[in-house]
C-alpha cells in the first residue's frame, strides 16, 4: 500500500468568496420538498469534482451560473426547517423547505501549483488532501451552507478544477447532471433558452391522507434490528482506505458468464453482486459476524418515467431498493452469483410498482422512521448520468468523480473506456483492504483455466492510506 500524495495548498484571492444571485427576479415563496427529499439520509451535500484540461473564461461562468439560476433558482436560496412543524418537535425531526430568496450561490476562486495531467494520475483513488478544492463554509449546522456552492481551482498547465457542492435535499444524481449540463449549455450558448425547463414543484409526491402504508420497504426501520451488531457504525468508527476497482467490458462478461445456469442480467445487476459478495466475506474476518446475520445490499432505482414525473423533475426521483440475505446464503457456495443477482433483480423490481412507492413516501411522514444503513452496503450509481459529459466550452473533462471517498460505495464511470466500464470506489477499514482486494479481483485469475489472460492486470488496483 502507498501513501498518496498530499496536495499543495491552494492560493486565494484577497476575496476569493463572492455569492452569485439569479441574473434577473426570481419567484420569493418557500418551496415544498417531498418526503424522499426530507429524509434524514439524504441531509448533506454530494460533491462533484471535474478535471479539466484548459480553462473556461472565470466571468463567462460566472454570468452563466447567474443566468441558469433563474432558471433553477431554489439552488440560490437556502434550506430552513418549515415553520408548519408542531411547536414540540425537536429541531432535527422538523420538515424542511427551501426559502426561495434569492440570496445566491457562493463561488470561490483558487489557484494550486499542480497540472492537470498531475491530478489526473492521482485521481484514481479520493484522499483527504482533495477536499482543498471545495471551500468549507463554517457553521452550525447543514443548514447553514447554501444549498449550492462552487470552487473554481486554476491550475499552471491552464487547466482549471470543478468542483461543486450541491445540497442532496434539492437534487439527486439525475437532476444534478441535468443542472451541470444547463449550466455548460448556457456558458457556450448564452443567448439560448434551456430545451428542458426544470420542473419544481414537489407535491406529485406528497404524502396521501391519512397516510396509508400497504407495502412495508425493508429499506427503513424504527428500531435498530440488532441492537448489539452494528457494521456501519463499526466500520466509521475505524480509519477509512479507499480502494478502486476498474471492470472493463471483458471483466463485465467474465462476471456474467458465472451466473450459471444462464440468468440474463445487467452491468449494475452483477457488479453490484459481486461488489455486495466480496464486501461481507472480507468484513467477516476482522468482525466475526454471525453466518445468521441478515445482512443487505441498498442501491437507488430511478422511478421517473414508471411515476410520470414531469420532465424536467430535478427533486430526488428515486427509492432505494433492497436484497437481503443470510451471510451463510450470501457467501457460503464459491459459486452462487446466480442467487446474488436474483436478489437484486428481485429487489429493483419491487420498486417497480406505484403502490410501493405510494406507501414509502407516506411511511416517511413518520419522522421517527431512519433508512437502515446497520448491516448495509449502499451503491450509489454515478455511471449512467451523464456526468462526465458536460463539456463548458474547452473540452469534456479528463476526470470526474466524488471530491472524497466514504463508505458508501460509487459506481463511477470510466472516462475514456468507450461507455461500458464501470469503476467501482467504496472504503474500507485497514483490516480488510487486503480480503476485500482479494475477493474484488485476485480470487478470479486463480479460477481461470488454461492459461486465460482476460483478468490480466484487473487486480493491480491502487490502495492509498489516507
Amino acid at each position: 500500500m502507498s501513501k498518496s500524495k498530499e496536495l499543495p495548498n491552494c492560493t486565494y484571492p484577497c476575496e476569493p468568496v463572492t455569492k452569485i444571485p439569479p441574473s434577473a427576479p426570481t419567484p420569493k415563496h418557500s418551496l415544498y420538498l417531498s418526503n424522499l427529499d426530507d429524509q434524514k439520509f439524504l441531509r448533506f451535500s454530494i460533491k462533484y469534482l471535474y478535471i479539466f484540461k484548459k480553462s473556461v473564461n472565470l466571468n463567462n461562468l460566472k454570468s452563466s451560473l447567474s443566468r441558469v439560476l433563474v432558471d433553477y433558482y431554489p439552488l440560490a436560496g437556502r434550506l430552513r426547517r418549515c415553520s408548519s412543524s408542531l411547536d414540540d418537535d425537536i429541531d432535527d425531526e422538523k420538515k424542511l423547505e427551501v426559502d426561495c430568496n434569492g440570496k445566491g450561490a457562493l463561488f470561490v476562486e483558487a489557484f494550486m501549483d499542480i497540472t492537470a495531467d498531475e491530478l489526473v494520475e492521482q485521481s484514481k483513488l479520493p484522499n483527504k488532501s482533495w477536499r482543498k478544492f471545495l471551500y468549507k463554509v463554517e457553521g452550525q449546522s447543514f443548514l447553514d451552507v447554501p444549498p449550492l456552492v462552487v470552487q473554481l481551482t486554476s491550475l499552471t498547465c491552464g487547466g482549471m478544477i470543478l468542483c461543486t457542492a450541491i445540497n442532496h435535499s434539492l437534487c439527486d444524481g439525475i437532476g444534478t447532471s441535468q443542472f451541470l449540463h444547463a449550466w455548460a449549455h448556457l456558458t457556450t450558448s448564452p443567448q439560448t433558452n434551456l430545451a428542458i425547463p426544470p420542473s419544481h414543484s414537489r407535491h406529485v409526491l406528497h404524502p396521501r391522507q391519512p397516510p396509508i402504508v400497504n407495502l412495508h420497504n425493508p429499506t427503513y426501520t424504527r428500531t435498530q434490528p440488532h441492537p448489539q451488531i452494528n457494521i456501519h457504525k463499526s466500520i466509521q468508527s475505524q480509519p477509512l482506505i479507499p480502494t478502486s476497482f476498474t471492470f472493463n467490458s471483458a471483466h463485465i462478461l467474465y462476471l456474467k458468464k458465472q451466473c450459471t445456469p444462464s440468468l440474463k442480467c445487467t452491468t449494475f445487476e452483477v457488479i453490484a453482486a459481486h461488489t455486495w459478495r466480496s464486501w461481507i466475506r472480507s468484513l467477516n474476518l476482522p468482525l466475526s459476524l454471525p453466518s445468521t446475520l441478515n445482512v443487505k445490499l441498498l442501491f437507488s432505482v430511478n422511478f421517473r418515467t414508471f411515476m410520470n414525473l414531469p420532465k424536467g423533475y430535478y427533486g430526488n426521483g428515486f427509492l432505494l431498493a433492497c436484497a437481503e440475505s443470510k451471510i451463510e446464503d450470501l457467501v457460503g457456495n464459491n459459486n452462487n452469483l446466480h442467487y446474488v443477482v436474483k436478489l437484486v433483480q428481485k429487489a429493483k423490481s419491487t420498486v417497480n410498482d406505484e403502490e410501493y412507492i405510494r406507501s414509502t413516501v407516506d411511511l416517511l411522514e413518520d419522522k421517527m422512521v431512519k433508512t437502515d444503513v446497520s448491516t448495509s452496503l449502499v451503491i450509489s450509481q454515478w455511471s449512467k448520468l451523464g456526468l462526465e459529459d458536460v463539456d463548458f466550452g474547452e473540452g469534456k473533462p479528463l476526470h470526474m468523480g466524488p471530491l472524497t471517498s466514504d463508505v458508501y460505495c460509487l459506481f463511477l464511470p470510466v472516462i475514456g473506456g468507450g461507455g461500458d466500464g464501470v469503476r467501482v470506489v467504496v472504503s474500507v477499514p485497514e483490516s480488510m483492504v487486503e480480503s476485500f482486494e482479494y475477493q474484488m479481483s485476485e480470487s478470479w485469475e486463480e479460477k481461470m483455466e488454461n492459461g486465460d489472460k482476460v483478468m490480466n492486470g484487473f487486480h493491480a488496483n491502487e490502495i492509498s492510506l489516507l
